[in-house]
This record gives structure tokens, C-alpha cells and sequence, in this order.
């Protein structure tokens, strides 16, 4: 289980830009949940995941995963347990690096550094097997540098690296934005396949309503660091694109927009 409780957070505190992202926030991720954050711009969604993975700290409140406070923990410790893909694609892989070498860096996550080979040959069989898996033919082109794939290549080999060792939490940060609609589509059932395979627990920003809604058994929305809307299980089911759109449009509205 993860908890947030009572996060506060400013940015610029003391200066004429000061601003309040969270103020005493507080939001529980139960185990196996597959939660799908939607809000406008500024709401706070990439703030929060960047909260839970450390990349920046809080000025106080707690952190919990199973009753330990991982607040002062470092963001490469978090990443021991934490999967994330991001939005930009080219951020998830090396691009230098042959696709034998990713795959061989994502199974060595956590562990301790020797001095035996980075890439473990012994391992090759494994690793076509699972590029397989995502039907794009990359387990036919190890020695092929990644920087030479298509975005959606990358980015589904992205999502297979950052579940290869065993993760508690997996973070997806707008992972299909910056993807045409169809290898969108591909992205979102490959990451549904791998979470219900997996069963892991993850947390999900997006824009695209319709994933929100289709995907996942819990979506939330956020404005102005605030939980406004929060439905899960049945209730969720319930849940049309209509239903968030009107809320969409109403805090516009109530914001001048």
C-alpha cells in the first residue's frame, strides 16, 4: 500500500513566485489498484508522481509504502522497487546503446556492480523471448541501436525494461502522448497486458480521457493540488467520457477559461 499523508509542498517558498502545489494532501494506492490520474495543466499530476519517485522533495508530510516512511530515501534507492516510462520516449532507453545492451542494463536494475560483463550472454535466449512478445520484431535486431528505432518501438521497449525485475509500483508519466493514435493504442495494451500479468500496482497520468476511463479500475482528477474527483470499482465502471469532459469544462469555466 501506498500512502501519501498531509504532503505539503511550495515552490520558490519565500520569493514573489512562491507557490502552494500541495497543502496537506493526502491519497492512498492500494496494492494491485491501476489508477488513472487525469486534471488540467498545473494540477499537480506530474508533481505528485515526481513526489512518489523522489525526483523532488516535500517540505513535510509523510510517504508510505507498507508502513515505512520512504521520505528521506534517495530517488535512485525508490527506483529499486519503482518502474517509470515517461512521456518523451528517448528518456526511457539509451540511444547509443544496442538493443542487447538496454535489455542487459534494465536486468542488472539494483544490482550491485563487479567486474564481470555488463552483458550476460547467457541471457540472450530470454531476452527474444520477451521482445517477442511485443510483436515488433525486435528480438530479430539486438545489435541494432536504439536510437535508430521508431518512437513507439522505444517507447515499448520502455515499458518491457521497466518491468523486467520486480517492481512494487509502476509510474507511467503521459506515456502515450507523444505517440501517433495507432502505436498509442499498441502502447496501452501492451501496458495492460503487463500489469494484469504482473499485477502490479500503478499509477497512471494521462490526457486521453477515454484511457483514463477504459483502463484501470480507479480514476482520479486533480486541480489545484486537490483530489476533486475519485472513483473506483464499480463506481468507476459507472464513469462515462461525458461525465469527466462536463466536469472538465466546468472548472474552465469557473477558472475564466
Amino acid at each position: 500500500m501506498l500512502e501519501l499523508i498531509n504532503i505539503n509542498k511550495y515552490y520558490n517558498p519565500g520569493s514573489v513566485n512562491e507557490m502552494c502545489m500541495f497543502q496537506d494532501f493526502s491519497l492512498t494506492i492500494n496494492d494491485g489498484d491501476f489508477v488513472s490520474i487525469v486534471g488540467s495543466n498545473g494540477s499537480g499530476k506530474t508533481s505528485l508522481l515526481n513526489i512518489i519517485c523522489g525526483s523532488i522533495d516535500i517540505d513535510s508530510g509523510k510517504i508510505l509504502v507498507d508502513d515505512r516512511n520512504i521520505v528521506r530515501e534517495k530517488e535512485y534507492v525508490r527506483q529499486r522497487s519503482i518502474g517509470r516510462v515517461y512521456q518523451n520516449p528517448a528518456m526511457g532507453t539509451c540511444p547509443s546503446m544496442t538493443i542487447l545492451e538496454n535489455m542487459s542494463l534494465a536486468d542488472n536494475k539494483g544490482k550491485t556492480f563487479n567486474l564481470s560483463f555488463g552483458t550476460n550472454k547467457k541471457r540472450i535466449d530470454a531476452y527474444k523471448e520477451l521482445l517477442s512478445k511485443l510483436n515488433l520484431g525486435l528480438e530479430d535486431k539486438l545489435n541494432i541501436k536504439v536510437g535508430s528505432l521508431s518512437g513507439g518501438q522505444r517507447q515499448a521497449m520502455a515499458l518491457l525494461m521497466s518491468t523486467m525485475t520486480p517492481i512494487k509500483f509502476l509510474i507511467l508519466d503521459e506515456h502515450t502522448a507523444a505517440l501517433d493514435p495507432k502505436t498509442a493504442e499498441l502502447i496501452m495494451e501492451l501496458t495492460d497486458k503487463i500489469v494484469k500479468e504482473k499485477n502490479i500496482t500503478t499509477i497512471m497520468v494521462t490526457h486521453n480521457l477515454r484511457y483514463a476511463i477504459e483502463y484501470g479500475n480507479r480514476i482520479i482528477m486533480m486541480h489545484q493540488g486537490n483530489v476533486i474527483f475519485d472513483k473506483a470499482g464499480e463506481t468507476k465502471e459507472e464513469v462515462n467520457i461525458d461525465d469527466v469532459l462536463g466536469l472538465f469544462n466546468k472548472i474552465s469555466i469557473e477558472c475564466g477559461n
